[in-house]
Order: C-alpha cells, then sequence, then structure tokens
C-alpha cells in the first residue's frame, strides 16, 4: 500500500474511533434560551410566564422579567446543549458534510443556503420533517455564458432510533439551461448512525445519463464529530469498488456560529497524483427559518 493510502486510512480510522468515544457533559435542569430585539441573550430556567412576559431564573443575574413584544426568538435548548455552564449551540449545517448528505433530516421549516468557492450554491429547506427539497446553480450567465448549470436536490430521511441511527434517499438531477442537455444526476440511499453533533454515514450512489441508471455504485464513508463549542472534524470520502479501491478522500474542519458556518478542507486523489498534496474545499452555509 503507498504511503498516502496509508495516511489516509489512518485518519479516517482515526476520526471514526474519535467519534465513538467522544461523550458530551450537560446538565439536567431544561434550560430556555430568550433573544430579545436589543441584542442580548438570556439562558435559564423559565420559572413562569403569561400572555405579557416571562420570567427566567438565570445563574449570574437570578429571576429576569423580559416582556414578550421585546422578545426577538425564544428556544427550549436540550440538556446536552449546556456544558460548563456555556451554551453550544446546534450545528447549522448538520444534514451534509463538505456536500453529501447525511441521512438526518432537515426540520420542518428550516433551511439553509450553502455557497463553495463563489461559483457553486445550494438552496435547502425542509418541507417536513422527512422531507426537503433543494436546487443549486452556478449562474455562468454572469460571464456571459448562456447554458447555465442547475440541479435540484429532493430527500428523505427517517429516524430509526431518534439520536443514534437514521436512514434516507435521495438525488441529485440536473442539466443545462439555455441549450439543450440530457437530465444527469445521482439517485442515493443513506444510513448514518449518530446524532447531529457526531455521526457516521454511510451511502451508495448510482449515476444516472442517457436515461440509463448505473450498475457501478459510488461508495461514500463520512463522518463528522464535534470537539469544541464552535469546532467539527469532517471527512467525506468516495470509493469506487470495481476500479481496484479508487476514488477521492478528504479531511478538514467546520467553524460555526449560532447564525453561519465555514468548512475548510483538503480533498486528494487516491491514486497517485504526483506532488498535488490536495484540492482545498472552502463553503459558507448560512441557515434560515423558524
Amino acid at each position: 500500500m503507498c504511503p498516502v493510502k496509508k495516511i489516509t486510512l489512518i485518519i479516517l480510522f482515526a476520526t471514526l474511533f474519535a467519534l465513538f468515544q467522544s461523550k458530551a457533559y450537560a446538565q439536567t435542569d431544561e434550560m430556555y434560551r430568550v433573544e430579545t430585539t436589543d441584542g442580548n441573550v438570556f439562558l435559564g430556567v423559565l420559572v413562569s410566564e403569561d400572555s405579557e412576559q416571562i420570567i427566567l431564573r438565570v445563574d449570574t443575574l437570578g429571576e429576569v422579567t423580559i416582556q414578550r413584544r421585546n422578545i426577538r426568538r425564544i428556544t427550549k435548548v436540550d440538556a446536552d446543549r449546556i456544558r460548563n455552564g456555556v451554551y453550544w449551540h446546534t450545528n447549522p449545517q448538520a444534514t451534509r458534510y463538505f456536500f453529501a448528505p447525511n441521512a438526518i433530516g432537515l426540520e420542518k421549516g428550516k433551511g439553509y443556503y450553502q455557497n463553495t468557492w463563489i461559483f457553486f450554491n445550494n438552496i435547502n429547506y425542509g418541507v417536513s420533517d422527512n422531507f426537503s427539497i433543494g436546487g443549486g446553480m452556478v449562474p455562468m450567465f454572469l460571464f456571459g455564458i448562456s447554458s447555465t448549470p442547475v440541479w435540484i436536490l429532493p430527500k428523505v430521511s427517517f429516524p430509526v432510533s431518534e439520536d443514534k441511527f437514521h436512514i434516507g434517499a435521495g438525488a441529485m438531477l440536473g442539466g443545462l439551461v439555455g441549450t439543450e442537455s440530457d437530465l444527469i444526476g445521482l439517485f442515493y440511499g443513506v444510513s448514518t448512525v449518530g446524532n447531529r453533533d457526531r455521526n457516521l454515514t454511510l451511502g451508495l450512489g448510482y449515476g444516472y445519463g442517457g436515461g440509463e441508471v448505473s450498475t457501478t455504485p459510488l461508495v461514500n464513508v463520512s463522518g463528522m464529530l464535534r470537539t469544541g463549542r464552535r469546532v467539527y472534524l469532517l471527512t467525506e470520502n468516495y470509493f469506487i469498488p470495481e476500479a481496484g479501491v479508487t476514488g477521492i478522500v478528504s479531511f478538514g474542519m467546520r467553524w460555526s456560529g449560532d447564525n453561519i458556518a465555514v468548512d475548510f478542507g483538503l480533498f486528494r486523489p487516491l491514486e497517485d497524483a504526483g506532488s498535488l498534496i490536495g484540492i482545498p474545499w472552502l463553503g459558507v452555509t448560512i441557515p434560515f427559518g423558524r
């Protein structure tokens, strides 16, 4: 086995080992997070509420009364979101790795816009907790080119065991707008072990083109591990079994805040790529919805 393959496999297995060794430290009190219209954020236990106001018990402030007219958003916080007294926001891009989807579904009414290297644009929206629809494009018309690549991204997902195991299926189908072209794409099925912060996904995809579906699968193995309040480790890997274990592997990280996520990574072919260290990946995700 060549050195590149050995290093790649070591990184992959080390990531997967860490994935299942990771533990969350959380307190048991039910907490609420309140964002006010003036930009303040309060985290505490809900003491009482009525149509005019709510009262929170905040560790550092005691009981705080907030008028409902001043509340921008109120969210019940899962116990595992509070670690050492600090709120860990939800993963703003929990349903995908760099690009490959997992089997975890977008919640109803939530969505995100994803941009990669400025030119590649995707938007996805949760129609229900089990079905999402998305689309994307490369705006070639900005450069005076009449043919514009576009695609749609339907996906269904089902939790077999909540926060433990999910299954899903979907497609990426597209073509060129502005010129005559055939429909091409990929149909896939995925299974995911884990939750929105740490998970492992195995997927099988079959290419579509010329009215036919490929008989050779594309295997995807991807993983995500949250290592801190704002940092995740990512790996997204593709293998073609009939080509002598060839494919593409990647490793990188995600930095995330409440309303944005930025992905950095390197993609590298498994076969000898000479002096190529890797192809860089830079993506930005902005979530929206309730």
